[in-house]
């Protein structure tokens, strides 16, 4: 029996532990009690993995599940699989976080002025700086709302301007403008796609955009899907940060999105879209190939 038990722990890493013990006619919980043995050498490699594994959770806020541990795990030379990471972190009770309610809906109205939709749902983007997605979404506090507006590059998905405000005016949208304009100082034509809305079709950010040689896009009325990479971001945010609370102050959610977006988001989280790689990583690679060219 017992080398059967060590049989399943050798492809343990590469099949599931149900599928295996089906196969060879062992109850799992066998196998399990096997691994628990005091002297057991797996069971005193499962608890070190478990200490990599806590730090890799703690650190990502508790966002991470168990294939983005895997990836930090692989990183630090660790040889195991993901099957492994998920069932170490069930039995610990470690779980990526969850849930936000969806935001309520637009302002109705025809906006006083629109642009074309460039962009046409073209979110792969090969360089940085070609084209900027921007979006406003909604932070609950106790104070009352607190209104956030975001601009990413479609290139890497990074956060590269930012701002938050009580009311949801134009200056929030122009804010954050702003500040992408000013830390990214493009030196050729940028597109920035956004919605419909009163705040992305006023007169301030019409003129803003001539001024600093941006071409407007915007989405199809009442069609999210035309902004899905703003939308996602949005999602990111309040199922891995906010979730269900309540800041008592503006202050206090200012300070915890700012957190989240320059000390997390930008530098740290894993994103599918770059390979696993952090949106600054992403960006770094890519420059550091064009300087060995």
């Amino acid at each position: 029996m017992r080398l059967k038990y060590a049989f399943i722990n050798q492809l343990s890493a590469d099949y599931s532990v149900r599928r295996l013990c089906l196969t060879l006619k062992v109850h799992a919980s066998g196998y399990y009690a096997w691994l628990a043995e005091p002297n057991s050498a797996r069971a005193k490699d499962d608890q070190r993995l478990l200490s990599l594994i806590k730090h890799s959770w703690l650190e990502s806020g508790g966002v991470y599940g168990y294939r983005k541990i895997h990836d930090d795990l692989r990183e630090l030379g660790e040889q195991c699989g993901r099957h492994r990471v998920a069932r170490l972190m069930r039995q610990e009770g470690l779980r990526s976080q969850t849930g936000y309610r969806r935001r309520p809906g637009r302002y109705g109205g025809k906006p006083p002025a629109a642009s074309p939709n460039h962009l046409e749902r073209r979110f792969n983007v090969t360089e940085p700086n070609k084209v900027w997605v921007t979006d406003i979404t909604y932070i609950r506090t106790y104070e009352g709302w607190l209104f956030l507006a975001v601009v990413l590059d479609l290139f890497s998905r990074q956060v590269i301007g930012w701002s938050m405000k009580p009311q949801m005016t134009s200056d929030l949208a122009i804010d954050a403008l702003l500040m992408a304009v000013w830390r990214r100082k493009p030196k050729q034509e940028v597109m920035i796609h956004s919605d419909q809305g009163s705040q992305f079709s006023s007169g301030d950010w019409q003129s803003f955009l001539k001024a600093n040689n941006l071409l407007g896009s915007m989405s199809r009325r009442g069609n999210c899907h035309d902004n899905a990479v703003a939308e996602s971001f949005f999602q990111l945010l309040k199922r891995e940060r906010i979730r269900r609370k309540i800041y008592s102050t503006r202050q206090d959610a200012r300070a915890d999105v700012f957190d989240y977006i320059e000390m997390f988001y930008n530098p740290k989280r894993r994103h599918g879209f770059n390979n696993q790689l952090s949106p600054i990583e992403f960006e770094k690679r890519y420059f550091q190939s064009l300087e060995s060219v």
